[in-house]
């Protein structure tokens, strides 16, 4: 099941010469529960890209989303993604669940949370 979700994150930086991984804004992670070195899913809305990577911390405030490593090649400082994780649930844990989803606006601030 869809577990988190940061939609519409803009790209901040690119740095191909990182060892690798996704830098999010700590506040971002902490809103929607994705803790650093957690696998997510990257889905850049602007070229169709789609690919795996973890999730590092990034200053608090700063709204960073920077691409690392070999992400650097799929996408570009301004492009639009969608970040996401996923989790496996029983039965029952799923009677009330809802996955943690924050729409962010052009800063990479959230401008809303969704809930049940």
């Amino acid at each position: 099941m869809l577990r988190a979700k940061l939609h519409r994150a803009t790209i901040t930086e690119a740095d191909l010469d990182y060892e690798g991984s996704l830098t999010i804004d700590k506040d971002l992670l902490e809103a929607v529960g994705i803790i650093p070195f957690e696998r997510v899913k990257v889905y850049n809305i602007n070229n169709g890209e789609r690919f795996d990577t973890y999730a590092i911390e990034g200053e608090s405030g700063s709204g960073i989303i920077g691409l690392n490593g070999a992400a650097a090649r799929k996408g570009m400082v301004g492009d639009l993604i969608i970040i996401v994780t996923f989790g496996f649930y029983s039965p029952d844990e799923l009677k009330d669940y809802h996955p943690n989803i924050a729409l962010l606006d052009s800063d990479n601030s959230i401008k809303q949370m969704l809930t049940k």
